[in-house]
């Protein structure tokens, strides 16, 4: 399998931020439970203890994130022993303080849960977990916890759900962020499928338009060779011209097929760009007027590509935004994007050059801005019906002077 994409590395963070602090909030519950019933050195072995335990998470969830990105040979168990092992002596020593065989037998049976389990196994793990947990916390409450008050009586109650639930409540995180994975890989699947699909396309069209062609020449050809040895000059000599003009016709042929694929709508090239740059793992957007279609794809087709590649190689890589809009007769291309730090996004390069050069030819302008932490590049082209209604107007005034 494929490397993780970089556009989910933050839920990534989210997930197992939200399984620390959920390891972090039971660590409270249970300092607070029994801090009337243990001395000072009993409750900091429970909070500072468990501030280890979870802390020791880290490695396993960093070693289950990249489970499927290993190449080479497994993963070294190595990794997980250790965090495994603190796991077990926090059980078996706050366990021991306080008499409790939940608080003994948690802290192991959750760092299981963050183990590379298969799908089946981890789903029956947890189902028995839960189980265990659920009989030990009524053994404890039956024959070792003492309750007198009501808010006692809550606080137990809450210390006894929270233990119970957290091995499930953790592998549901877990499950989700592996929702994530699969959705994010099966959209670099159908990226992937469709570049092949285009391909075959493409490679299809040259195929039968050349092949055609190059069939006809060669019949023609060959026609003129045998007319020469039967000496018949006159209609060889035909025949090479018929060739001659099936080699423009396929040459023709040729220049029509590459304008066609090189012609893409330009809401189609914005949307491309923005796939591409959210495939990088920028966050991007776009705001595109309904008639963009009409805009000169000739002229901002070419320099939406070179700025989107520009960002991609220059930018810092967060978020990018992309406008096509008419405004005062005028299509209006601008792109914003964050800073790279060295200082490589400048308004110097050969690329924004001739971005800057085909955009005069057309009679436009381009701006270039670069202030603290953002880069906009704005493309302003003349609009050509506007330009020519605009003409017919004046020319329409100086007749009627």
């Amino acid at each position: 399998m494929s490397t993780i994409s970089k556009g989910i590395t933050a839920t990534w963070w989210y997930t197992a931020a939200g399984v620390v602090s959920l390891q972090v909030l039971l660590v409270l519950i249970w300092t607070g439970a029994i801090g009337a019933t243990q001395t000072v050195t009993a409750i900091l072995v429970f909070f500072v203890g468990g501030l280890i335990w979870a802390a020791a998470s880290v490695p396993l969830l960093v070693r289950y994130r990249h489970r499927h990105d290993a190449v080479g040979p497994a993963p070294d168990w190595r990794i997980a022993l250790v965090p495994l092992l603190i796991a077990l002596a926090y059980g078996v020593v706050c366990g021991a303080v306080s008499g409790l065989w939940i608080v003994a037998a948690l802290p192991l049976l959750h760092s299981l849960m963050l183990l590379n389990w298969p799908r089946g196994v981890r789903l029956r793990l947890v189902v028995a977990v839960t189980i265990v947990l659920a009989a030990l916390w009524f053994v404890d409450l039956r024959g070792t916890i003492a309750v007198g008050d009501d808010d006692a009586a809550r606080a137990w109650w809450l210390f006894g759900f929270f233990s119970i639930v957290l091995p499930a409540m953790t592998v549901l995180s877990l499950w989700w962020w592996d929702i994530l994975v699969t959705l994010d890989r099966a959209r670099a699947a159908e990226a992937r499928l469709g570049a092949t699909q285009e391909r075959l396309r493409v490679a299809t069209d040259v195929h039968d338009l050349q092949g055609h062609h190059l069939q006809v020449i060669a019949l023609q050809l060959e026609l003129a060779e045998r007319l020469l040895t039967k000496d018949q000059p006159s209609a060889a000599l035909e025949q090479l011209r018929l060739a001659r003009t099936s080699v423009d016709a396929a040459r023709q042929g040729t220049r029509d097929l590459a304008m066609r694929f090189r012609g893409v709508p330009l809401p189609d090239e914005i949307a491309n760009a923005v796939d591409l740059l959210r495939a990088a793992g920028t966050t991007a957007d776009s705001v595109v007027s309904d008639d963009a279609a009409d805009a000169p794809a000739s002229v901002l087709g070419p320099v939406i590509r070179e700025t989107t590649t520009n960002a991609l190689r220059h930018g810092g890589g967060h978020r990018a935004r992309l406008s096509l809009t008419r405004h005062e007769g005028a299509w209006r291309y601008e792109i914003t994007n964050d800073a790279a730090s060295d200082g490589a996004s400048g308004d110097g390069g050969s690329g924004l050059d001739g971005v800057r050069r085909r955009v005069e030819e057309a009679g436009g302008t381009v701006d270039v801005q670069r202030g603290r932490g953002e880069f906009v590049v704005t493309a302003t082209v003349p609009d050509a019906e506007y330009a020519s209604n605009g003409i017919e107007r004046e020319d329409g005034a100086g007749e009627q002077r």
